[in-house]
């Protein structure tokens, strides 16, 4: 292994968080439960149907590395789970994440019975049971189990969807998968409800036959009173341990309340004149939700974003190290250099703090077509745009025949970038960012970056054509195109919001027309964004490129004349022509 490559897998490492463990612990369990439940869903067309699809079930989950992978993914995520109730001292949603934590915790206590029945049964003494043993018990020998059987079904479906809520919210198509999404999540549940029922109706008519009682109940399918009775002592010991572990985590949640008053109180200064006390012990984000002090944190505490960041005033030399966790997200977004700069979701101080948050709490939407808060995560297309030269436009012209040419170029730039379907974002001096994707896939969003290039070229070459007797020399300007994952909302302070882009494709674009100065061309652009958009670039040359603040070079595309890209759409490959 390189050094390169080693510093890449610990810097992955590093960036894994307790909560991501978890969750992909719980996909894979979700993904069981969809496979049970679809199982289910079968009983509402025959017994054998249902015999059919657990045979393939079974098959697939006691396959031996997945179910190495399921077992795992059960005990570390329930572990987690526990662990996440001693933790977690606030909620960022203060309905959902607490019922999410209860039920995920209620579902061990619940199934027990059930796994221990089935499973241990199998594995302990060879029994056999399938869905006519297990209905039969459930609804003839133990009749209340049915009732905790849907109960765990559907406690299970519900903690499994807030999960995949929390996840798909930040996802720029969750908007447009919703209604979907909804709709499975009630159908699917709802089928494997009525599956089971059609089975066991089915099940009670047979069952008054002694001879499909003699070849479905027998004790070597069953197992013998003895054998049940040992089972049924197992189920007590986990629930006695399980509820006891609980009860032990509410017990330490409460000496650790204690701990911390007795510790002292420390102040937290907000910069804007509030300031609270709290306990030691608690992150500034749960103090700030404890205080019901306005807090932006879009992933919820999570890490999984950087909108909670604040600045630290003052000395900031007591504050305890960063997490693995939080350092990753801070170089993430540029700011892992300056020890000021924290997340408030991550950092508990032991002693008096100030500090600003630096994205405004409750921000207010001021774009139609961009999302209704701040920090919505999707995937664009960002383009700079610069004009070259236009300090010398300024010192030989007077200053409104220099606002005049410069209003042309943008104008030029703007047409270009609205006709291809994009979005003129600000405005900066003789420069502008354009956004691609807020509406559109990602393969259309950088074809469409792509083609407003182009045409930026040829629009520039008509100005240049029509201002030929006013300039000395023709208007230059330099283009940067890069793609990737941004966080898109409005920025600002109070009533001057600015709908805009943050994110580390928006640097590197910037980065990118920065080069074309360097590399005599007029435009930059990445070589994912050519991927992405299916066309051959190898016409292009491709050169390697260091960008500041990346441990790693880039590998871009040098085009000499932007209008040439023109060519270069109309030949897609064969990957994008089967796409299309």
């Amino acid at each position: 292994m390189t050094e390169r490559s080693r510093a890449s897998f610990v810097k992955f490492i590093r960036g894994i968080s307790v909560r991501q463990v978890r969750f992909a612990c719980g996909l894979v369990l979700y993904a069981y439960l969809v496979s049970h439940f679809l199982n289910h869903a079968l009983g509402n067309i025959s017994l054998d149907a249902l015999a059919v699809g657990v045979h393939y079930h079974i098959l697939f989950w006691q396959f031996l590395p997945v179910a190495i992978l399921f077992y795992t993914a059960a005990l570390v995520h329930s572990g987690l789970g526990i662990w996440a109730l001693y933790e977690r001292r606030e909620f960022r949603w203060k309905a959902m994440e607490p019922l999410q934590l209860v039920l995920g915790l209620s579902i061990p206590a619940l199934i027990v019975a059930h796994v221990v029945g089935v499973r241990l049964g199998h594995t302990l003494f060879g029994q056999t049971k399938l869905y006519p043993q297990v209905l039969h018990g459930y609804l003839v020998v133990w009749p209340h189990r049915m009732g905790m059987t849907l109960l765990v079904l559907i406690i299970s479906w519900i903690h499994g969807s807030i999960g995949l809520y929390f996840w798909l919210r930040m996802k720029s198509f969750f908007k447009r998968a919703a209604p979907f999404l909804l709709a499975t999540a009630v159908l699917v549940p709802t089928l494997a409800m009525l599956g089971l029922y059609q089975a066991g109706r089915t099940i009670i008519a047979e069952s008054a036959s002694a001879e499909w009682r003699a070849a479905n109940l027998s004790q070597t399918i069953v197992g013998t009173p003895a054998q049940q009775a040992t089972l049924e002592k197992f189920t007590d010991y986990f629930l006695i341990f399980y509820l006891g572990l609980i009860a032990f985590v509410l017990l330490a949640r409460g000496a650790r309340a204690l701990h911390e008053r007795r510790g002292g109180m420390i102040s937290l200064s907000y910069g804007n004149g509030r300031t609270i006390r709290v306990p030691k012990g608690l992150s500034v984000l749960e103090a700030s939700l404890r205080h019901q002090v306005p807090h932006a944190s879009v992933c919820g505490g999570r890490a999984r974003c950087s909108t909670c960041r604040i600045r630290v005033i003052g000395d900031h030399s007591s504050l305890p190290a960063p997490s693995n966790r939080e350092t990753f997200v801070l170089n993430r977004v540029g700011a892992g250099s300056d020890p000021a700069i924290r997340l408030a979701c991550q950092l508990r101080p032991e002693t008096d703090l100030s500090f600003f948050q630096i994205f405004t709490p409750h921000t207010a939407p001021t774009s139609a077509s961009g999302p209704s808060h701040i920090g919505e995560e999707r995937y664009l297309v960002s383009m700079f745009v610069d004009m070259r030269g236009s300090t010398r436009l300024a010192e030989n012209r007077l200053p409104f025949d220099t606002v005049f040419v410069v209003n042309r170029f943008l104008g030029a730039v703007s047409q270009a970038v609205i006709e291809c379907g994009g979005q003129p974002n600000q405005f900066l001096g003789d420069g502008q960012l354009a956004l691609f994707g807020l509406a559109a896939s990602r393969q259309v969003a950088c074809r469409q970056a792509l083609k407003a290039t182009a045409m930026i070229g040829a629009n520039i070459e008509e100005l240049n054509r029509f201002l030929k007797h006013d300039l000395r020399e023709p208007i230059r300007f330099g283009i940067g195109v890069h793609s990737g994952e941004v966080i898109v909302g409005d920025i600002g302070y109070r009533d001057h919001m600015v709908f805009t882009a943050l994110g580390d494709a928006v640097n590197v674009a910037a980065r990118l027309q920065d080069m074309t100065k360097s590399l005599s061309c007029e435009a930059v652009v990445s070589e994912d964004v050519l991927v992405t958009a299916g066309l051959a670039a190898d016409a292009l040359p491709r050169q390697q490129v260091e960008i500041r603040g990346r441990n790693e070079p880039m590998t871009v595309r040098v085009v000499a004349s932007a209008k040439t890209l023109s060519e270069l759409i109309e030949t897609p490959t064969k990957a994008a022509a089967e796409l299309a």
